[in-house]
């Protein structure tokens, strides 16, 4: 699913490169974005992209997919999202490496996803319209909250409790 979401981004990227977000039907995945992030360009969207990507090199390790940065984050939650709206129409496109593990009964138990996953869920305040301004550290919410810094051109720094990726890894396109 993850790598599904990166190709779509990295179609967004490839269509619309630095256009701002302005008819969200017009695209793949940055419409839904906090709107924060609708006027980066090009190559802030292609870092994005690479979240979903690295979340998915994780899994093919044998890792688990936990986010180091804000853009991680984002990747993850909507990996999620759409995930489990897959699961809930009947896709069966699950034929990859975990098709021969057994089910288990806590299988599609999303809401453990989010507690295991996830240090904690700040990034979904950016949705929130009566929150604005929340991404910025040096605001009373932010601080009140202690969120951090979740301004779009702090998305790819890692957290300080996570290793970062070696920023020389490539972009897969």
């Amino acid at each position: 699913m993850s790598q599904m979401l990166a190709d779509q981004a990295y179609d967004d990227v490839i269509e619309h490169g630095d256009e701002a977000i302005e008819n969200e039907s017009a695209w793949n995945i940055f419409a839904e974005y906090p709107r924060i992030t609708w006027r980066q360009d090009a190559v802030w969207r292609r870092q994005a992209a690479r979240a979903f990507d690295d979340l998915a090199a994780d899994l093919a390790t044998g890792d688990w997919p936990l986010p180091r940065c804000p853009a991680e984050e984002m990747a993850l939650h909507l990996t999620l999202r759409y995930a489990q709206a897959a699961v809930d129409d009947g896709w069966a496109g699950f034929d990859g490496p975990l098709k021969h593990v057994p089910e288990h009964p806590d299988d599609f138990e999303w809401d453990v996803l989010y507690d295991i996953l996830f240090q904690d869920l700040d990034i979904l305040s950016l949705f929130d319209m009566e929150l604005d301004g929340i991404e910025d550290p040096e605001t009373e919410t932010n601080r009140s909250f202690g969120i951090g810094d979740y301004r779009p051109q702090a998305w790819f720094q890692s957290f300080n409790n996570m290793e970062p990726r070696d920023g020389r890894r490539p972009f897969r396109r």
